[in-house]
């Protein structure tokens, strides 16, 4: 909802009331502002409309998710990198169902600026090797489908990998 630099300048600020507070000798006033600001950075790093897109898509609503993305008017400005990268991420997991070129285009730039954990990197690339196979594209799908499986430290993908492996073998 708030530029990035705006909740970084609404801690600042909270904090120093905290310290002022602090020095009035009104510790409980004080303690709750520092948690206060606490949230506002805890916002900073993690953009509040892209955590309620994630648990609209949990729930499977495409629409819902679409509708809380679209708050983000201008994401460049608006999102740290990697949010941004999360930012991108979702719009080709929502686009993926009905236009595999636009989908593409947004899971590399997903890729470019960076996702944090490497369970979504593997995912993305999973998605990227799928679109890559329906283009007939074998080596750079069998490319993806290696990194992927390299990323999937804990095997959650392995039945999609392997799925895919089958499909590849079709082609």
């Amino acid at each position: 909802m708030f530029n990035k630099n705006i909740k970084l300048v609404l801690a600042a600020a909270t904090i120093g009331y905290a310290i002022y507070q602090f020095i009035e000798n009104n510790i409980g006033n004080g303690i709750l502002l520092i948690l206060l600001a606490a949230v506002f950075i805890f916002l900073y790093f993690k953009n509040e409309l892209i955590l309620l897109a994630f648990l609209r898509l949990r729930k499977q609503d495409f629409p819902g998710a679409k509708k809380w993305l679209d708050k983000i008017s201008n994401p460049e400005s608006a999102l740290v990198q990697k949010q941004q990268g999360y930012y991108y991420y979702l719009h080709g997991l929502m686009v993926s169902q009905t236009n595999i070129t636009q989908a593409e285009k947004y899971f590399k730039k997903a890729i470019k600026l960076g996702l944090s954990m490497s369970q979504d990197l593997a995912m993305a690339k999973l998605n990227l090797a799928g679109i890559a196979m329906t283009k007939r594209r074998k080596r750079e799908a069998q490319l993806l489908l290696k990194e992927a499986k390299t990323l999937d430290k804990h095997g959650m993908l392995n039945e999609q990998i392997r799925m895919m492996k089958q499909q590849m073998k079709k082609i």
